[in-house]
């Protein structure tokens, strides 16, 4: 990792939610970890956490001094453990989807009553939350079974483990083509706000600002493309009011 002349010795942890596999989440995170790295001149550790779950009690414990968190994981952590937004992605917002195999005779949200859906962990935002939610305003009674990741959740549909699954649009984009190409989408949701790259209070106001305008200024597509998102763009928190006025406690 390149460090410039003036580099401190700080060290700071860097968490990303676990949508995909350890493996995967660093070949994506870690080209990030060293672009800071150049940019601020302080060294990131990318933490990964085996599950969303475990992800969730590293954001509550206040262990990561960075992550990357779903919005719903936002406006929990935000008030429990303090962190700061610094940017959510530019452009559209986050939509989950539902996918079933080609050739699926499911052909709506009604038909997947009585069937078993899969889905990442209970409190992955769009993937879990908003399309439990919006099958259940459909009418529709599934089972849930939870898988340790989005791909796992892809690879379980399209082998015929799972009648359904959810997701998102930019994992389902990143997935592996030999999944991919076995699976159509069924629904997709409404939009909200996108996950943040939040802060503790407890790092720098000085560091916390250089890290967002770093993000802001990511232009590489390599990195981009490996993220898959446009730019990163300035956050406050209100930009989440959105989530929080879907009460999302009571719908868990």
């Amino acid at each position: 990792m390149f460090l410039a002349p003036w580099a401190s010795a700080d060290s700071f942890t860097f968490s990303v939610v676990p949508q995909q596999n350890a493996i995967k989440t660093a070949q994506v995170w870690a080209p990030v970890m060293d672009y800071l790295a150049q940019v601020t001149g302080h060294d990131f550790k990318l933490r990964t956490a085996k599950d969303i779950p475990a992800f969730q009690d590293g954001l509550a414990e206040g262990i990561y001094d960075f992550a990357y968190m779903n919005p719903y994981h936002y406006t929990t952590y935000s008030e429990s453990a303090g962190y700061l937004p610094l940017v959510h992605r530019a452009g559209n917002g986050i939509r989950g989807v539902v996918v079933i195999k080609k050739g699926s005779p499911i052909r709506s949200l009604m038909d997947l009553d009585g069937r078993v859906l899969g889905f990442p962990a209970p409190a992955a935002f769009a993937a879990t939350l908003i399309n439990r939610a919006e099958i259940k305003a459909a009418g529709a009674t599934v089972t849930s079974k939870y898988t340790s990741s989005h791909d796992s959740v892809y690879r379980a549909v399209a082998v015929g483990l799972l009648d359904a699954g959810g997701g998102i649009g930019r994992t389902l984009k990143a997935a592996d083509p030999k999944v991919r190409d076995q699976l159509e989408i069924l629904h997709t949701t409404q939009e909200y706000t996108p996950h943040a790259v939040a802060v503790l209070p407890s790092v720098d106001a000085s560091l916390r600002r250089q890290v967002q305008q770093a993000l802001m200024d990511m232009q590489d597509p390599a990195l981009l493309d490996r993220l898959k998102i446009s730019g990163w763009q300035a956050a406050v928190d209100s930009d989440w009011d959105d989530v929080r006025a879907l009460n999302l406690q009571a719908i868990q």
